[in-house]
């Protein structure tokens, strides 16, 4: 499984010099399966260079999208999305977390008229909308579940088990943390991550944003390190990045990060996504 981020970034895009090294697109994340198919972790501005890049290394199978819910950061970018203009491209867009959120993706709301000037129904493309509301979907090569997270709202989070024995959790927007840790949340997504090969997780926040932050639905640095620990994730890839933190404070971060894994975690590999970045996952 190869693992490409195009946007790495939480809230709301950051252009500008000091974000440069780790981008400013928002979050949106390639995943390429054993059988050649693609898979697209959410739709943020970062979905545009994505789909540059898949015009030039089209997907060898099916080409699926899977949201973690629908606010702007996580589907900004889809109107912008090269692919969709295209005739012969066929799109399918999974099931979101709720009933609110599936009308919303159903009606495809974003191409209505008002908010982008096309509509959905002038797209040159085929987007399919699955009704699959099964434990378990196969795309690909791959089985796909899913695992209710605590975000304002309703979001989901994936994991994917591919057919070489490869395997991701794709865990963003999550609030791990209220006033202490969530016990019983962290438990679940621990058993639903166990023994990953690569956890993807919204660490928005750091103690110092802390209690002005508190149900915001994003997560603690350190809370998602605890959950990679527990998880036994081989690598852990922080997240959705806040759009105040500049390039210096996620080296900081990363620092911080890599200290506490080789200290609590010595079996995960702690990193700061940043645009651009592939990682092969390979099986454990």
């Amino acid at each position: 499984m190869q693992v490409t981020f195009y946007g790495v970034r939480g809230s709301t895009p950051t252009p500008g010099t000091s974000t440069v090294r780790y981008g400013g697109n928002t979050v949106s994340t390639e995943v390429r399966l054993a059988d050649g198919s693609v898979i697209i972790l959410d739709a943020g501005t970062g979905i545009r260079e994505l789909g540059k890049a898949l015009l030039k290394r089209p997907a060898e199978g099916s080409m699926s999208l899977l949201l973690s819910h629908v606010h702007w950061d996580h589907i900004l970018g889809l109107p912008f999305f090269a692919p969709v203009w295209m005739r012969g491209t066929e799109l399918s867009i999974y099931p979101v977390a709720n009933d609110e959120q599936r009308v919303f993706a159903r009606q495809l709301s974003m191409f209505d008229g008002v908010h982008f000037p096309v509509r959905a129904s002038d797209l040159p493309a085929v987007l399919h909308l699955v009704d699959a509301l099964d434990a378990e979907w196969r795309i690909g090569s791959a089985i796909v579940r899913r695992i209710a997270l605590n975000h304002p709202g309703g979001a989901q989070g994936f994991r994917i088990d591919d057919s070489d024995g490869s395997s991701i959790v794709y865990l963003t927007d999550n609030e791990l943390v209220h006033t202490s840790p969530n016990e019983k949340l962290l438990e679940n997504l621990a058993n639903f991550s166990r023994g990953v090969g690569l956890m993807i997780h919204d660490a928005q926040y750091l103690h110092s944003d802390m209690p002005l932050k508190l149900g915001w639905g994003h997560s603690l640095v350190d809370e998602v390190l605890e959950l990679g620990r527990r998880s036994e994730a081989a690598r852990l890839a922080l997240f959705h990045h806040d759009p105040d933190r500049d390039d210096n404070a996620l080296d900081v971060i990363a620092a911080h990060a890599s200290a506490w894994c080789a200290d609590r975690a010595p079996h995960t590999e702690a990193l700061v996504a940043r645009e651009g970045q592939t990682i092969n996952v390979t099986a454990r």
